[in-house]
């Protein structure tokens, strides 16, 4: 699922081909130089672990700021959300794809001072995930060119943030960004998104919050926002909001184009008031109790998942490993350690071959498998999804896309190709 970020940040990928820098009648959106300072002070936490950047070639890279944003390598962040990053001379054009297999030292960088820097503005380079072409917004819906600076491309981190699937958090007394994935964002509204969704076409948050809390017959003033965020469902763009008073939760699901509540429900079953205190255990430190009620040692297993999520408004740790054919899932609290609950040995578990790369499919070749399943052309389909996710420790790529007013869901097995799940239905 996508998060809307509205934070005034940025993102960069490394591309390890030289680029030869356009002069002014070269192209008609030439390259220009800009002044910008190097970052070292700025630190990357990337689902709770300190995050170091660099190049191909193993040399430090640091984050940029540039007219007020924050910018980080991009051939790095296809690294963290493990996709191939390439290069097209002929096109100008840089695509994040398919499944990579290798990645780079996160060693310490070694320290460096600020410094004022010189950056290219590329409003000829053409950004392509998973075969859609982006394009990149601020806050104010301006548009934001990737910048080019010793051979790295930097995107702009708040759709970074979007790409990754990831909340973005800044604290600017520590000079740290945040990223985590599969984390919701609290009081949305804090990062401005409304008026970069308006520009989309769609209603804006703060829009979706209202409808919400009328319905309700509440005011802002009476409730705390657990959730508030663009999303898919069945490939319709709606808004997840839910918020509590006292003790009872709300959620709503909102068309995001229309305004229309699509769904509700009103005091989830034991649900109970988030804290307002912030995590107190890392990821590392969840892996640790988890391992020790298996009463297993980390040389013994191989994790598949650790990360932060929220549960009921609670911040919970779902952590997952397996040794030999027996699975372990476990839901851990990440204020106190307390298991919340856990599971052994998934019914149908088969360990995987290789944990990080067992891809032998390829996402296109999902994406052309589900079309084939649904007897479906590639020119009749619009894609809303097409992504690599984990099933009880089994690679399955996640394709949905429409047709007309048809939606399909299907669940491709990424080592053989076959079709585990498949869901079609008109959208009345």
């Amino acid at each position: 699922m996508k998060k809307y970020i509205a934070l005034a940040l940025a993102a960069a990928v490394t591309i390890t081909a030289a680029i030869p820098v356009l002069t002014p009648n070269s192209s008609a959106q030439a390259a220009t130089e800009e002044k910008a300072q190097l970052r070292p002070d700025i630190s990357i936490v990337y689902n709770g672990v300190d995050t170091n950047f660099k190049t191909a070639s193993g040399s430090a890279v640091y984050p940029i700021l540039f007219e007020d944003s924050t910018y980080l390598p991009l051939r790095a962040i296809g690294e963290l959300i493990g996709k191939n990053v390439n290069w097209d001379e002929s096109t100008k054009t840089i695509t994040l794809s398919g499944t990579r297999t290798d990645s780079s030292s996160n060693s310490k960088n070694p320290d460096a001072s600020t410094k004022t820097i010189y950056v290219q503005e590329r409003g000829d380079f053409t950004i392509v995930i998973d075969g859609v072409k982006q394009k990149f917004k601020s806050a104010s819906g301006q548009t934001i060119y990737p910048i080019l600076y010793e051979g790295s491309t930097y995107l702009p981190l708040r759709s970074i943030g979007e790409i990754m699937d990831c909340s973005v958090g800044w604290d600017d007394a520590k000079k740290i960004v945040t990223l985590d994935s599969d984390l919701t964002v609290t009081d949305a509204d804090s990062f401005g998104s409304s008026k970069e969704e308006i520009t989309q076409g769609y209603i804006g948050t703060d829009k979706a919050k209202e409808i919400a809390l009328d319905h309700a017959g509440l005011k802002s003033s009476e409730v705390t926002f657990i959730k508030a965020k663009l999303d898919y469902d069945n490939g319709v763009r709606v808004y997840d909001v839910e918020f509590y008073s006292d003790n009872k939760e709300y959620d709503y699901e909102i068309n995001a184009e229309t305004g229309k509540i699509l769904d509700y429900d009103y005091d989830v079953e034991s649900w109970t008031r988030p804290s307002t205190t912030t995590t107190t255990i890392d990821a590392a430190k969840a892996k640790e109790i988890a391992l020790n009620d298996a009463g297993l040692k980390s040389n013994q297993v191989t994790f598949i998942k650790a990360n932060l999520d929220y549960d009921d408004g609670r911040k919970i740790y779902e952590v997952e490993f397996y040794k030999g054919n027996t699975e372990y899932d476990y839901e851990i609290d990440a204020q106190t350690g307390k298991i919340i609950s856990f599971d052994y040995d998934a019914e149908s578990y088969t360990p995987p071959k290789n944990n990080s790369s067992n891809t032998s499919v390829t996402l296109d070749e999902a994406k052309s498998i589900a079309l084939n399943h649904a007897g479906v052309k590639s020119s009749e389909a619009t894609f809303t999804k097409a992504k690599l996710d984990s099933d009880d420790g089994r690679k399955v790529y996640e394709i949905e896309f429409r047709v007309g007013r048809m939606e399909y869901e299907c669940e491709v097995d990424a080592s053989t190709g076959a079709v585990i799940d498949y869901d079609a239905e008109y959208d009345d």
